[in-house]
């Protein structure tokens, strides 16, 4: 009888996790890599990934420690040698001397065309006070520079991907959460770092609050920015002069949980979006973090449902970073459960794509997303 209680329970969870995976298989045509960048790691928790390709191939960093905001806290990156990711090397802590040490936060990778490799970070106790770093690397995220601040005020992108315009100006999109609510603003750099300016802030952080922008390239010098926000939908402006000037944020046909996005501008034109596409209950701000999806764009304005990356009732997959390699593969990074990062490849050509109407992600018949069983985090 002893064996029988154990048999059954395993033999349960068996059938469900197989069917779980059957329905989820559905929704994933295209995905052609699903895999975690580490299985073991000497900090308990992850989380804020980011990816870039570099000439000796992808590089991903987050940051990792006992708990977000401790001042263990530090950024890691790995590389990827053969197909394989290189174990988690600490490249950055937040220590400012013998008594006093910061968490670290929120990595960004960028590879200059032909040039380093940059690693933005920021230090500071919170979102509110943190202060903007940079690292560099010039053998593709193998050994780091000397930690550099960036000038007093500038932040450094603040989640999501610089991206290099026509102009040859490199745009950070970024944001702040202090007194003056959630505002987005951009830091523009001619040349990848060694002066900046400021534009913006483009929202007074009142009638909307958004955060950590991503920006989509229309050509011809039309930008977009899709943003997250508190208002319960991903929310847009729109800039016809290479971001110098932007129109007043609204609400995108979106929903959004108040948490990280990312979204990259492909080779073909079309714009793909990973997101939560969680509309949080009720009136509230904040929903779950799963499931993690990938929208398809030709205009930015009209989406359709790509894929699911994740979608167990467990929350916590979320804060995204989205790129396109050189082979014409989309490669996203993600935080899993807090626990670990996972990667996935997806191929653009084989995507089946279904309109995304009035905002609700499109019914599929064999596929039902589960219930989330457990309550977003910061």
């Amino acid at each position: 009888m002893v064996i029988q209680r154990f048999f059954i329970p395993f033999f349960f969870c068996l059938v469900v996790t197989q069917a779980a995976f059957s329905q989820l298989a559905k929704w994933q045509s295209g995905v052609v890599v699903d895999e975690f960048v580490f299985e073991t790691a000497p900090f308990p928790e992850s989380h804020a990934s980011t990816i870039a390709e570099t000439p000796k191939g992808l590089v991903a960093a987050w940051f990792g420690g006992t708990k977000e905001r401790n001042p263990d806290v530090c950024i890691w990156v790995s590389r990827q040698v053969n197909g394989k990711w290189t174990a988690p090397q600490n490249v950055a802590d937040g220590v400012v001397n013998d008594k006093l040490r910061y968490a670290c936060w929120n990595p960004v990778l960028y590879q200059i065309p032909k040039g380093d490799l940059m690693l933005f970070y920021k230090i500071g106790p919170s979102p509110s006070e943190w202060k903007g770093w940079l690292k560099t690397s010039s053998d593709g995220g193998l050994t780091w520079s000397d930690a550099k601040a960036l000038p007093e005020g500038f932040l450094g992108p603040i989640k999501n991907k610089p991206v290099l315009l026509s102009n040859g100006n490199l745009m950070s999109p970024t944001s702040t959460e202090g007194k003056g609510g959630w505002q987005i603003h951009f830091e523009v750099t001619p040349d990848f770092g060694k002066t900046w300016r400021k534009i913006g802030p483009i929202n007074d952080g009142k009638t909307l609050n958004a955060i950590q922008p991503s920006i989509l390239d229309h050509g011809k010098g039309k930008l977009q920015i899709l943003a997250r926000s508190r208002n319960r939908a991903l929310v847009e402006a729109w800039s016809n002069d290479n971001g110098e000037t932007w129109s007043e944020l609204t609400k995108s046909s979106l929903p959004n949980n108040n948490s990280g996005t990312d979204a990259v501008t492909l080779k073909d034109g079309r714009h793909a979006l990973v997101y939560n596409h969680v509309l949080p209950p009720g009136d509230l701000a904040k929903g779950p973090r799963t499931p993690l999806h990938l929208s398809v764009s030709k205009d930015g304005k009209k989406w359709a449902a790509a894929v699911i990356l994740e979608d167990s009732p467990i929350s916590q997959y979320s804060y995204p970073s989205v790129i396109q390699t050189s082979d014409g593969m989309i490669h996203v990074i993600y935080t899993w459960r807090r626990q670990r990062i996972k990667h996935a490849v997806v191929n653009p050509k084989k995507l089946k794509l279904v309109p995304i109407k009035d905002g609700q992600w499109p019914a599929l018949e064999g596929y039902k997303a589960p219930q989330p069983i457990e309550a977003a985090k910061e």
